[in-house]
């Protein structure tokens, strides 16, 4: 997994072995809440797409994963369905698009910003905007075509 260094001194043990190849699978995730009180709290996830019976820490498509049980609605972009595609075309950008999420969110820590004057949308998903050094992590799909800056409300992909 790219991003992350495991640096550590002759393991005495079988069982400390493991213990380090099982830490390079684990991503630090910080979540900012309140953006007011700069509230952080710190876990560790690693993202897969979502299946049936998964829904703790993975990704559904390309702007809404579930993160330790709540589903997470990316607030800065929208991205082709892959639920309910309108066309191919949407369909394979959706699952491009779903597929490099995952790779960002486990390229190393992220925060999760509380999108302004809106804590959920109609479906009960959290807004937020995930930022890594600065950057959201939504501009790095809409940079790659992957995404659309979110307007307020859906635009047709086909």
């Amino acid at each position: 997994m790219t991003g992350f260094r495991i640096v550590y001194r002759r393991p005495s043990s079988t069982l400390i072995r493991i213990f380090f190849l099982a830490a390079m699978l684990v991503v630090p995730v910080v979540v900012t809440e309140n953006a007011e009180a700069a509230q952080q709290t710190s876990a560790q996830s690693v993202f897969r797409k979502c299946t049936n019976r998964a829904r703790a820490n993975c990704v559904v498509d390309g702007d809404t994963l579930w993160l330790r049980g709540e589903k997470v609605r990316i607030a800065d972009i929208d991205t082709p369905e892959i639920s309910q595609p309108k066309c191919a075309s949407e369909l394979a950008l959706g699952n491009r698009a779903t597929q490099r999420l995952i790779d960002l969110v486990n390229d190393g820590p992220f925060e999760l910003q509380a999108w302004p004057g809106r804590d959920e949308d109609r479906y009960g998903r959290k807004l937020r905007v995930l930022v890594r050094d600065g950057r959201s992590l939504g501009d790095i799909l809409v940079s790659e075509g992957l995404a659309r800056t979110w307007s307020g409300r859906r635009e047709p992909w086909c």
